[in-house]
C-alpha cells in the first residue's frame, strides 16, 4: 500500500509580493484594525512580514493588488467569483468590491496569477482556493451600473 495518499499537514504558504507604497497603508491600515479584530489584523501583519517588496513599477501584472480585479476558483464549491480588491470605506460587496481588512482580502493580497492558497472562513471551514486571472478594474463599469 501506497503512503501518498497522507494528507498534507500544513501546506506552503504562496509567494506574496506588495509594492513599498502598499506596504505603508497596509502596515496603518493593520494598525487602525488591531483594537476592532486582533486575530484579523495580526493575519495581515504576518502577510506583510512576510512579503517580496518591489517598487510600484516593478509589480507585476498579474499580482493581486487594491483595484485589481481577481478572478480566483474554490475547489469546495467548484465555482469561480470574481472580486476587485478594494479599501475598507470602497467596500461593496453587492457590487463585487472586497476590502482588503476581510478574511479573504488578506488571503488575497500580493498573490499572483496560478497560486493556490488555503483560506479559512468565518464560519472556521477551510478552503482552497487558486488565482485564475488579475486584471486592472475597470471603474466605467462600476461608474455605469
Amino acid at each position: 500500500m501506497s503512503t501518498s495518499s497522507k494528507p498534507r499537514r500544513s501546506p506552503r504558504k504562496p509567494k506574496i509580493v506588495l509594492s513599498s507604497t502598499r506596504l505603508a497603508e497596509l502596515e496603518a491600515l493593520s494598525e487602525g484594525m488591531m483594537r476592532r479584530n486582533p486575530e484579523l489584523a495580526e493575519q495581515l501583519v504576518e502577510e506583510l512580514g512576510r512579503a517580496r517588496i518591489v517598487t510600484p513599477q516593478r509589480l507585476r501584472a498579474d499580482v493581486v493588488d487594491l483595484g485589481r480585479e481577481v478572478t480566483y476558483h474554490d475547489e469546495a464549491t467548484g465555482k469561480d467569483h470574481t472580486v476587485t480588491l478594494v479599501l475598507p470605506q470602497t467596500a461593496d460587496i453587492s457590487n463585487g468590491l472586497v476590502s482588503v481588512m476581510t478574511p479573504i482580502g488578506v488571503a488575497l493580497i500580493g498573490l499572483a496569477e496560478g497560486a493556490v492558497f488555503h483560506w479559512e472562513t468565518r464560519e472556521g471551514q477551510r478552503r482552497e482556493l487558486k488565482i485564475l486571472k488579475v486584471a486592472p478594474f475597470e471603474e466605467e463599469t462600476l461608474q455605469s451600473a
